[in-house]
């Protein structure tokens, strides 16, 4: 009888976790590519990270994706974090190295899948709404594009200027942000995500009228939000958040696999988003 081999294991920490897709793409990555691993979810409050990192070690967990509410959080626990993860001042990405414990951040990478062969030309105007951990990602992602023209607001008052001292961004106050000229609004605030927030939108539909740009919202459940819905029946072009999600979790799967992730797991992601 052949010695027992468990499959790698990993899992994506968070709270809720309900929405995530993680463990169905990279799941179905492994298996599309023969890979004995799996990954599942582990909620976890922000308390439990302590026993998770020490579990972490001791079962040889190979890695985790990181998500809301920990970030950030999860710094202090790791052995080594990226330059990119330094600038973004959080970690969406957990890895073996060496016998390490590493961080990194693909989040900017993930937005910038969409966008790269859109042709954005350096002087389009950009307008980022909300300036959490979602709109860092696409700021950081937005510079290293070359674009120069960006303005932050949110509604959390003291989160856009220091997004905008970050990023030498311009800010407009939240209740101005729709007479901005721009060529591409992204929606960074959770404002039309499922739940609560479901059929709320962070620009009103008269702001689009009578003029064309690219519409792009990082939420991807639902996947087509009131956001994206009005923008497009304005005429504008649009970008869901699973082509950022799916951009992000390619650049993990790249990490802990040294390969790319399989076509199957995007299409199994867009049929359970419907």
């Amino acid at each position: 009888m052949p010695p027992f081999s468990p499959p790698q294991v990993y899992g994506i920490i968070g709270q809720p976790l309900g929405h995530s897709l993680s463990p169905l793409i990279h799941t179905t990555g492994f298996r599309s590519l023969g890979l004995d691993a799996v990954l599942t979810p582990w909620p976890l409050e922000v308390k439990e990270l302590p026993l998770f990192f020490e579990a972490f070690r001791l079962l040889n967990i190979q890695g985790a994706c990181v998500t809301l509410p920990h970030k950030e959080a999860v710094l202090p626990f790791l052995d080594e974090i990226s330059d990119r993860a330094r600038t973004m001042g959080a970690v969406n990405l957990i890895y073996r190295r060496e016998g390490l414990v590493c961080g990194d951040n693909t989040d900017s990478l993930g937005f910038l899948a969409p966008l790269k062969d859109r042709g954005l030309p350096p002087a389009a105007r950009v307008l980022l709404l909300g300036a959490g951990g979602a709109a860092r990602a696409a700021a950081a992602g937005l510079r290293e594009l070359g674009l120069r023209d960006l303005t932050v607001c949110s509604p959390a008052s003291r989160r856009p200027a220091e997004l905008a001292r970050a990023f030498d961004l311009k800010t407009v106050p939240w209740d101005r942000r729709g007479e901005l000229p721009c060529d591409l609004v992204v929606n960074a605030t959770p404002l039309g995500l499922k739940g609560p927030a479901e059929g709320q939108t962070a620009y009103q539909a008269e702001w689009f009228a009578g003029r064309r740009g690219l519409a792009y919202d990082l939420v991807y459940t639902p996947r087509t939000t009131r956001f994206l819905a009005e923008a497009q029946a304005a005429g504008w072009e649009t970008i869901d958040g699973l082509a950022m999600f799916l951009g992000q979790a390619e650049a993990q799967f790249l990490t802990w696999t040294g390969r790319r992730l399989p076509p199957e797991a995007g299409q199994k992601a867009a049929e359970a988003l419907g």
